[in-house]
């Protein structure tokens, strides 16, 4: 595929996973309703469909980058769009559940690849930009989808948001499959390390089990499987995760922030919604426009990163996006009026926009083409990672009040201001970069 369609493709594959998380949440009450389902059924709606995702998005990774991006991003979203037609047509809950863990199956397919594409179709100096309109457009998705979801449920009912993503995600899975083009496979004679990938997805869907259900014997069990992966992949000839991407100081760090990040915005936004609906006693729709400057500002700073990238680099500007993160955090702390909250949202998401697109751009750049998909695929995780540890921990702290949880939060965004400290400056490019972008320019020219 050309950049243009790459970047179409890579945008459209991330908002159509963006949105079907957001409109769910709006349609799930009416879902229940219907289907006459318990509330625990209804939350393993969300639950398996997390867990599927969490625990594969690293394998899928792998499979990108052994047989194509754009082959296993065609597969992603041609099953994401038959699962969520599926569900669109399910007859009872059970049927939802099930189809929900095979939504999630594709999603994990086709969320690494996004960024894969976008690794093996630009040079590493021009990357920063694909990256925020990507950004921008998931920021877009997620201050939509409330809205859309809402539309949709009360005009069509609950089984019309699952039908909203059908005809984009077959659209553009078929449009992969049909497009002749250089499809860049890293190194497709190399083993897959099966047992490596059983081990870490039972790994994450043990960790992110637990941390939804607050059990901790889950998390003993993550330890314990956690341990033997680990000790897998050092003996292991061929490892699923490659010693040049977890080897780096650099990608782990941006992993961490966006850990960090994630986990402080998302664990705010739930205490926020206590603050706003139940201390201030504003209904939904209004909660809603109090932090819609976090959407616009999120969606406003993804372009803007790019050119700090370029001016004053990874370190600084992510260093001082996770500050800005923080300090939005603890102003939501003592805010009551409108003025404040709209200010503490705003730099909730300007704080956060911006992290988001410089940590990406790091682990996907430091990353050689033929471990794009793997680098994705941790991005990934760590997104997904993130905002259930945050939440969790904010549920756990809730008892003694906002404040505390508020001010935990803040603390955790502020760890990733000294995790910056371990990315590149302006203008630092590894050897194996060089190489690599002469490679992607060999493969541009014949183009």
């Amino acid at each position: 595929m050309n950049r243009r369609l790459t970047l179409a493709s890579s945008v459209v594959g991330a908002v159509v996973v963006a949105l079907d998380g957001t409109v769910l949440t709006v349609a799930q009450p009416t879902l229940q309703r219907d289907l006459h389902a318990s509330f625990a059924q209804v939350q393993w709606t969300s639950t398996a469909y997390l867990i599927a995702v969490a625990s594969l998005l690293v394998f899928a990774g792998r499979l990108g980058d052994r047989y194509g991006q754009r082959r296993v991003f065609a597969c992603g979203m041609l099953g994401f769009g038959a699962a969520s037609a599926g569900i669109g047509l399910a007859p009872g809950v059970g049927w939802v559940m099930a189809l929900r863990v095979a939504q999630g199956v594709f999603g994990a397919l086709l969320q690494p690849a996004t960024l894969g594409m976008l690794r093996a179709a630009y040079p590493p100096d021009r990357l920063a930009m694909p990256l925020a309109v990507r950004t921008s457009a998931i920021g877009l998705a997620a201050a939509a989808g409330p809205v859309l979801g809402g539309a949709l449920v009360t005009g069509l009912g609950w089984r019309a948001v699952f039908f909203l993503n059908v005809l984009p995600a077959l659209g553009f899975g078929v449009l992969a499959l049909a497009t002749r083009g250089p499809d860049l496979a890293g190194a497709p004679d190399r083993p897959l390390d099966v047992p490596g990938a059983l081990l870490l997805a039972v790994t994450l869907a043990c960790l992110v089990h637990s941390l939804v259900a607050a059990h901790p014997l889950g998390l003993c069990l993550t330890a314990l499987t956690g341990a033997a992966f680990v000790r897998h992949e050092r003996r292991t000839a061929s490892p699923l995760l490659p010693p040049e991407v977890i080897g780096s100081a650099s990608v782990g760090a941006a992993l961490g922030i966006l850990v960090a990040a994630s986990a402080s915005l998302f664990g705010t936004l739930f205490v926020a919604t206590y603050v706003l609906q139940r201390t201030l006693g504003l209904d939904p729709f209004h909660s809603a426009l109090r932090s819609l400057p976090l959407a616009v500002l999120m969606v406003l700073s993804a372009p803007g990163c790019a050119v700090l990238l370029r001016r004053v680099g990874a370190r600084r500007t992510t260093g001082a996006a996770t500050a800005v993160l923080a300090l939005g955090v603890l102003l939501l702390s003592r805010a009551s009026g409108a003025l404040a909250l709209g200010c503490g949202f705003a730099l909730l998401g300007a704080g956060f926009g911006t992290v988001m697109v410089a940590a990406t751009h790091v682990v996907v750049r430091q990353a050689e083409t033929g471990s794009a998909g793997v680098a994705g695929g941790l991005q990934q995780t760590a997104l997904n990672i993130g905002p259930t540890l945050g939440v969790a921990a904010a549920t756990a702290l809730m008892g003694a009040g906002t404040a505390l949880p508020l001010t935990v939060l803040a603390a955790v965004a502020a760890l990733g201001a000294v995790a910056a400290l371990a990315l590149p400056g302006r203008g630092v490019v590894s050897i194996t970069q060089h190489a690599d972008e002469r490679a992607l320019f060999r493969v541009s020219e014949r183009r």
